[in-house]
Formats: C-alpha cells, sequence, structure tokens
C-alpha cells in the first residue's frame, strides 16, 4: 500500500506541475513566477506588477479550459473503467450506453436549429440522458442477461443516433452548419468559458462523489452474477448506481467538449498496469491519470500547430497504439 500512494503521491504531484505549466503553454504564454503572483493577489495584497490582459488571459481564458479538460479527462476515465468492470469487458468504453451518439445527435440537432452555445451544450446533455435512458428501459423488458442486454441495446441505439446525426449533416448548410457540427464532433475545449465549467461542475461531482465511495463494492460487479449476490450485495441497485452517475459525468463532459474517444479506453488499462485491479486504489489513480491525460493532450492541440487541432484527432491517434501497445505488454505491472 505504500508503494501505491507514492505512485499516487507522484501522479498528483505531476498534475499540479502540468496545471501550472498549461498556462504557459498558447499564444500568449504566462510565466509561473506571474501567474503565481495573478493567483495569490485573489487571496493575499500583492504589488500588481501585471497587466490587465495577462489577468483576463490566466481567470477567462487559460483558467476555465484547463478546468475543463481536468473535469472531462477525470470523468470519461472513470466512466470507462467502472463500465469495464461492469460489463466484464476491457473494450468497453463510456460511450457504450448511447450517451456520446444521443449527445452528439443533440448538439447536431442544435446547431441545425441556429441554438447559441449554451442551447447546444444542454441539447447535448439532455440527448446524452435520453440515450441511456431508453437502452435501460429497453433492456429491462427483455428477459435475458441484464449486462448483455444492456450492450446490445446500447449498441442499436447508439447506432440509432448516429444515424440521425448523419441525416442531419446531410442536409446541413454546407457553408455554415455542416462545418460547425464536423468540427463538434471531433472534440475540442477552444471557447471554453468560466460560466460553462459552472454549468456541468455539479453534474460532474454527482458522478464522481458516489463512485468515489463505493469504490470498494465496485470490485463485486466484476464477479459472475451468481458469484456477487452470494456476497450479500444487490448488484442491480448498484449496476444502476453505476450507470445514473457514468452517465451524468459523460453527458456533461460531452456537452462542453464534444466527442474525444480512447480516453476511457486506454487510461483505466494504465491505471491497472500502474496499482492493480482493485477499485479501491484504481478509482483514485484513474482520476488522475485521466485529468493529466486530457490536459496534456489539450495543451498539444495549442501549441503542435498554428491552428488548433481537434482533441478527437489526437487523442486517436495517440490512444490506438498505445492501447495496442498495452496489448502487447499485457499482465505486466509496475509492482514487478
Amino acid at each position: 500500500m505504500k508503494n501505491i500512494a507514492n505512485k499516487r503521491g507522484f501522479l498528483l504531484a505531476l498534475l499540479i506541475i502540468t496545471f501550472l505549466l498549461s498556462f504557459a503553454i498558447g499564444r500568449y504564454p504566462v510565466p509561473i513566477g506571474t501567474l503565481l503572483k495573478v493567483i495569490l493577489s485573489k487571496i493575499f495584497p500583492i504589488a500588481k506588477t501585471w497587466t490587465d490582459t495577462i489577468e483576463t488571459i490566466v481567470f477567462r481564458v487559460r483558467l476555465p479550459r484547463i478546468l475543463a479538460a481536468i473535469l472531462v479527462g477525470a470523468s470519461l476515465s472513470l466512466s470507462g473503467a467502472v463500465y469495464q468492470g461492469m460489463f466484464r469487458n476491457p473494450l468497453v468504453s463510456p460511450d457504450i450506453l448511447g450517451v456520446s451518439a444521443g449527445a452528439a445527435f443533440g448538439a447536431a440537432l442544435a446547431i441545425f436549429l441556429s441554438f447559441n452555445t449554451v442551447g447546444i451544450q444542454i441539447s447535448a446533455f439532455i440527448f446524452g440522458i435520453l440515450g441511456v435512458a431508453l437502452v435501460y428501459l429497453i433492456s429491462i423488458k427483455i428477459k435475458e442477461d441484464p449486462v448483455i442486454s444492456l450492450v446490445i441495446i446500447g449498441i442499436l441505439i447508439g447506432s440509432i443516433f448516429t444515424s440521425f446525426t448523419s441525416l442531419i449533416k446531410y442536409i446541413a448548410d454546407t457553408e455554415d452548419k455542416l462545418p460547425t457540427i464536423t468540427f463538434w464532433l471531433m472534440g475540442s475545449l477552444s471557447g471554453i468559458s468560466p460560466k460553462d465549467v459552472k454549468r456541468v461542475f455539479i453534474p460532474i461531482l454527482l458522478g464522481i462523489v458516489p463512485l468515489y465511495l463505493l469504490r470498494w463494492k465496485l470490485n463485486v460487479l466484476s464477479l459472475d452474477e451468481d458469484e456477487a449476490k452470494t456476497l450479500g450485495l444487490d448488484t442491480g441497485r448498484l449496476r444502476i448506481i453505476v450507470i445514473i452517475c457514468s452517465t451524468l459525468m459523460t453527458a456533461a463532459s460531452v456537452s462542453i467538449s464534444g466527442i474525444i474517444g480512447w480516453i476511457g479506453l486506454v487510461i483505466p488499462h494504465l491505471g491497472r498496469i500502474i496499482v492493480g485491479p482493485d477499485y479501491r486504489v484504481l478509482v483514485p489513480t484513474t482520476l488522475l491519470l485521466g485529468s493529466i491525460y486530457l490536459l496534456i493532450i489539450d495543451n498539444m492541440a495549442r501549441a503542435l500547430t498554428t491552428v488548433e487541432i481537434p482533441l478527437g484527432i489526437l487523442t486517436s491517434l495517440i490512444g490506438a497504439p498505445f492501447f495496442i501497445f498495452l496489448l502487447l505488454n499485457k499482465g505486466r505491472s509496475w509492482d514487478k
């Protein structure tokens, strides 16, 4: 346990360092020394030696985007981790129950109808929740294994929402609406405002906190149904809690970031390599890893070229080869 605590301490320190360095990356870099003065000036009476522009960049531009990257990365990673355990499948990702497909349709529909940014986010969130609700309501009507039913219905509902999204793209204005829809679907944190972060903070928190508190019970979901019941736990209720929490986190994240793939698939596997499969330590480790990973990816998106690269492109380019590496090194751990 001491070794695990050291690893978690290292990841926390790495997150703090990445957080601070993120302010120094971009078209208007903010030196670390100036950054600390600007932040501390909100708490202590420090003489102002920086311009108003620097303060605006720190609090109105960089800080909201950095916090959004941390929240979205943590949410998608944790959702992927708990779903992989619940479905007993290492290839499961947060969009298995159709939340991402539903949110994509909601956003595409809102853009097609010329909604503003807030309207697009709300529409994406509502349709993401609706997608998972449909999957759950239909699956409970099927007298089969509940886990298998959820997966099958999730794929079907996701396919329906994807078809509707394609239809909207087909009939959308090619000069205005279609490029906007396409860019949103590729994922980005550009244009994130403090209000955007405030809107998704509560749903994400409502998803993370219960899963963190129940992390010791999550190990039971990875067992067979009969084995879990012999331990005296209500697997059905626990499964509902996992679905609700993961849906809240994923829908809220996708509503402000668009579709960012591979995070919820790759990061949980990396967490298992570092600390093992025990959810008591895997949950906090996954939260830290996801936050660090998306923060680094977002920094790369801002810094690699003069034009910002969509996050979904980078996560795919990095995630797919890395997942192949994980498969080739399956079973290895930092403890060995």
